[in-house]
């Protein structure tokens, strides 16, 4: 059976639900294909114990494009993010509670408050440090629903280039300084230039680490820690917050618009290969043999999954099949959801409400110096996980009572740095749980009687992320964010404009500008190119 569309979009994820929605306004017919039995990509909640639900996967927001949310009008359907009281709280030393915490965020006073308890320089530092951070954060949001200049197309790539670094080059020195190291320098360095204490670089250098797989100490980590602060939530620029029923909630309210809009969303349809004809792709093949056509193909899966599996490796120019292969993915994340049956209770901070403390609703970063998250990276390297792994902890049903019975809770556990690989040809299914328990006790070390509490966990390990949601490597981000791989280059050189190298094959997803988190932007901008390129003067050139 052969059904046709205008346009056909692999993976019903959050950036596939996006790109669907500005085709549809614009008049396309358009079919979503996903292979799970349930719409949003790695952005769903599931429960995975009676009574127990959770994000299984992504778990906070920040990042989501506020044009994204409003164009889409997900408030009517429901869309509600409450903020942090405070970002993070980072207890200071497992084995001696007495060394104390830090808590990052609640204003600018607080946190130099904060800060003295440490170094009374670093609070005299900061607000130079938010302005410095803001000034670059706001070209990355600048950039960000902006398809980067495609190498390759004359004049119109200088253009494009002269156009969108027009708010660069209006910068002062200092601050294009701020842009050079930010983009080139490792989180170490580039912290070490602001501050003194450890646990004030610590505090910032954890975003530096967060779905990447590479220590504070590699050259360009200071982009990813860039990278996870240029969002926004309720109109707050930086902040986070919980999306009530969790991340699944804005994916079904997503899709809720969109077929509401006429597009039509297929479960449990898996492709199985991009069908080409005379150069351009026309259709997909399902692993049930039914064949859908399209005018254009949408990709909403990493390009590694894409080119490596969907798309015949004859279909594609030699040199972009050589290249395409080199393109770096795994992120080092393994991610937990703990059943609890109450809180943790932090030794070096005691919990005072049974409903949870204010640092019971932050997020709670198991990762005290920069040190510690080297020395996780290079245990993962040498022996497939780090033995003190690195733990960001949120406790979502604090806020949140949809989620857990009365009076238990659930637990986000997001984790790194765990080998996308086990070396010496070990699989994870073997040790999964092992590492699992190295989390368990890392928590308990910090909260003594967590283990005791723990009702039942879902573990997701990197192979069991790239099995569930098509993750390769378990790479959150689609592939790495390091600067070969970033704006004109992601996923590659002359394809960073959402095209892929088949005419008619487009890519929308986290592999693409400006990247990994929940944004929508790469749906919006790749579905925007698609238009271009149906329009009179996109056929002209040879687009359409």
């Amino acid at each position: 059976m052969t059904r046709s569309y205008d346009a056909v979009i692999i993976g019903g994820g959050h950036n596939g639900l996006v790109s669907a929605f500005y085709l549809a306004r614009a008049g396309l017919k358009v079919r979503i294909l996903e292979r799970r039995s349930i719409v949003g990509g790695a952005a769903v909640t599931e429960e995975f114990h009676p009574g127990f639900r959770n994000s299984v996967a992504s778990y906070t927001v920040s990042l989501l494009n506020p044009k994204v949310i409003d164009d889409m009008k997900l408030v009517d359907q429901g869309y509600r993010v409450i903020e942090r009281p405070i970002s993070n709280f980072l207890p200071q030393d497992a084995a001696d509670p007495a060394k104390g915490y830090l808590k990052l965020g609640g204003g600018l006073e607080r946190t130099q408050a904060e800060f003295r308890k440490f170094s009374n320089a670093d609070a005299e530092a900061l607000p130079a440090y938010y302005d410095a951070l803001e000034n670059v954060a706001d070209v990355l949001r600048d950039l960000s629903l902006k398809s980067p200049p495609n190498v390759g197309e004359g004049l119109k790539t200088l253009a494009d280039a002269a156009r969108q670094g027009r708010k660069l080059a209006g910068m002062g020195v200092e601050k294009q300084r701020d842009v050079l190291d930010l983009f080139t320098k490792s989180a170490r360095s580039f912290l070490d230039g602001w501050f003194d204490s450890e646990a004030v670089k610590a505090a910032f250098g954890f975003d530096a680490v967060v779905g990447n797989y590479a220590s504070p100490d590699t050259p360009g980590s200071a982009y990813v820690l860039l990278h996870h602060v240029f969002g926004e939530v309720n109109g707050k620029k930086g902040a986070w917050g919980h999306a009530v029923g969790g991340m699944g909630a804005i994916t079904q309210a997503m899709a809720r618009v969109v077929t509401g809009m006429g597009v039509e969303i297929s479960l449990e349809a898996p492709v199985s290969r991009v069908l080409v004809s005379n150069g351009r792709a026309v259709g997909v093949k399902l692993e049930s043999g039914e064949e859908v056509m399209g005018d254009a193909i949408l990709a909403n899966v990493g390009p590694r999954l894409l080119y490596d599996r969907l798309v015949d490796q004859s279909d594609l120019p030699q040199d972009f099949a050589r290249r395409i292969k080199t393109f770096k993915a795994g992120s080092g994340t393994f991610r937990m959801n703990v059943a609890l049956s109450g809180l943790p209770n932090f030794a070096c901070l005691p919990t005072v409400d049974p409903k949870g403390d204010e640092h019971h609703r932050s997020g709670i970063i198991l990762a005290p110096t920069l040190d510690y998250m080297d020395r996780a990276f290079l245990d993962a390297k040498q022996f497939g996980w780090s033995k003190a792994p690195i733990v960001e902890m949120l406790i979502p049903s604090v806020i949140d009572d949809s989620l857990a019975p009365p009076s238990q809770h659930v637990a986000s556990l997001f984790c790194q740095q765990f080998a996308p690989e086990l070396p010496d040809g070990r699989s994870w299914d073997d040790e999964r749980q092992a590492a699992a328990d190295c989390i368990i006790d890392t928590v308990e070390a910090y909260a003594p009687g967590f283990r005791a509490s723990v009702i039942a966990t879902q573990i997701h390990s990197p192979l069991d992320l790239e099995r569930k949601f098509g993750l390769i490597g378990g790479d959150i981000m689609h592939g790495n964010m390091s600067l070969d791989q970033l704006w004109s280059a992601r996923p590659m050189l002359g394809h960073g404009s959402y095209r892929g190298p088949i005419k008619g094959l487009y890519m929308c997803g986290a592999g693409t500008h400006p990247g990994g988190g929940v944004t929508g932007a790469p749906g919006h901008n790749a579905a925007h190119e698609l238009l271009a390129d149906r329009s009179f003067w996109g056929k002209l050139r040879g687009r359409g």
